[in-house]
């Protein structure tokens, strides 16, 4: 199990904490979300999740990184090693077809609104160039 060893420690007031596990636990539902919606990474908002957790409860942030699914990633994240070729190639392939599919008019998953459509766009090109350039690829 993954003990919390960090600088940084749990606030001392309740209410400060309270408001983190409140923050932590959004980020922690929308990355979860954004392993079933297109565009919407889920990587960032598990790793803000931890440093929300990290700073109000011990117990909600062994969970995080103990967890069988995100656990690993925000590890090599926090460590700076990265994400699996095979993993940053596979999110970046669904990324291109679910954001390709919801702005093809023919598509199951079309998006009608032009609004909308341009927010998945600049969502998708800004989420594709990050997981490409900025997160490292782990070397195995």
């Amino acid at each position: 199990m993954t003990e919390n060893k960090s600088k940084h420690k749990k606030s001392k007031y309740l209410l400060i904490r309270i408001i983190f596990i409140t923050l932590g636990s959004i980020f922690v539902s929308i990355g979860a979300i954004g392993v079933l919606v297109p565009g919407l990474p889920t990587t960032p908002f598990m790793i803000l999740a931890a440093a929300c957790y990290i700073r109000s409860s011990d117990k909600l942030y062994n969970w995080l990184v103990n967890n069988r699914v995100f656990g690993k990633h925000i590890k090599n994240i926090r460590e700076g090693k990265g994400i699996p070729k095979k993993i940053k190639f596979f999110a970046l392939s669904m990324k291109i077809i679910f954001v390709t599919l919801a702005i093809i008019p023919f598509s199951p998953i079309y998006v009608p609104s032009v609004l909308l459509r341009v927010i998945i766009i600049f969502a998708g090109v800004f989420s594709f160039w990050y997981v490409s350039y900025k997160v490292p690829t782990l070397k195995q």
